[in-house]
């Protein structure tokens, strides 16, 4: 992405002092099947570094659009053949400049790292699993903190993500989904699990913010729904504030929410869940392959 110097400064110091100007109002559409690959690398080759060298290394994307802040989707494994699917959702301050690298350059916070960690992690559990992983940045998450107080972006996200269920679950309809959501990617795919296909079949919450209900049961369709809480993790500080357009209520990692808890030995902060030898990422890869944490098969 080209950088715009003193206008994205600007931009940002706006944005700090949560003077939002105006963005995308539509929803992102679905990213697809994968026919988009092709067309997506010759739109990445177009666009030159780093993009074009991430065909080079023959990596898969869904979507990828530079405009704004950035898009893009990764897929990891064989999507066309795939019996399981996790679509990992990031949160607040992603961007595609971070897409690879982290938000302010720390690799376990990059969407594609935590994809890649996971993948590899249901791949060692399970070497003959057909599966799949998606990095989905499909959406424009807030920039900071304070525009991250309301569910303005996490409805159009979740919109955009609802939109790739179905078209998933139209062309895979044996498989079943997981989405896994950290931080405001919780609340994004929350959302989108109200109106999911059945395919949809388990949600995870690591640091989640919110998940537009009260309660786990209060999700539809029967759907298993997960969360991880770190006691180091800072978003543990954020009170279960909700009013009209400000906060999301009861965390998924407040007991009281009653979501089914993960181990979260050897996870440390807000960004470390899916860093390899935590006991979260173990616990996520046996969510995807459809087998309790605790190692009951289902």
């Amino acid at each position: 992405m080209r950088r715009r110097g003193a206008s994205r400064v600007a931009l940002a110091a706006l944005l700090g002092v949560n003077l939002v100007l105006p963005g995308r109002s539509e929803p992102v559409a679905a990213a697809g099947f994968v026919e988009a690959y092709p067309v997506m690398a010759a739109a990445m080759r177009a666009a030159g570094p780093p993009y074009a060298d991430w065909v080079a290394d023959r990596r898969r994307f869904l979507l990828f659009d530079e405009r704004g802040d950035g898009r893009a989707v990764e897929v990891l494994g064989d999507l066309a053949g795939a019996d399981r699917i996790a679509v990992l959702v990031p949160g607040v301050g992603s961007t595609l400049a971070d897409f690879d690298r982290g938000l302010g350059g720390v690799a376990r916070r990059a969407p594609a790292v935590q994809a890649g960690q996971l993948y590899r992690e249901v791949r060692a559990a399970d070497p003959a699993a057909r599966v799949a992983v998606l990095a989905w940045l499909g959406y424009d998450p807030p920039d900071g903190v304070l525009t991250a107080a309301g569910d303005v972006s996490a409805r159009r996200g979740a919109a955009g993500l609802a939109a790739l269920l179905r078209e998933l679950a139209s062309r895979r309809p044996g498989a079943a989904i997981t989405l896994v959501g950290h931080s405001y990617g919780a609340l994004v795919v929350s959302l989108a699990a109200v109106d999911a296909p059945a395919q949809v079949t388990d949600v995870v919450s690591l640091g989640g913010i919110g998940a537009g209900v009260q309660r786990a049961d209060e999700v539809p369709g029967g759907r298993r729904f997960w969360a991880a809480e770190a006691a180091t993790d800072w978003i543990r500080r954020v009170p279960p504030v909700r009013l009209p357009g400000v906060g999301f209520g009861r965390r998924p990692g407040d007991p009281a929410f009653g979501a089914r808890p993960l181990p979260v030995t050897g996870v440390a902060g807000h960004d470390g869940y899916l860093a390899p030898g935590s006991a979260t990422l173990l616990a996520v890869a046996a969510v995807v392959l459809g087998v309790d944490p605790v190692g009951d098969p289902r």
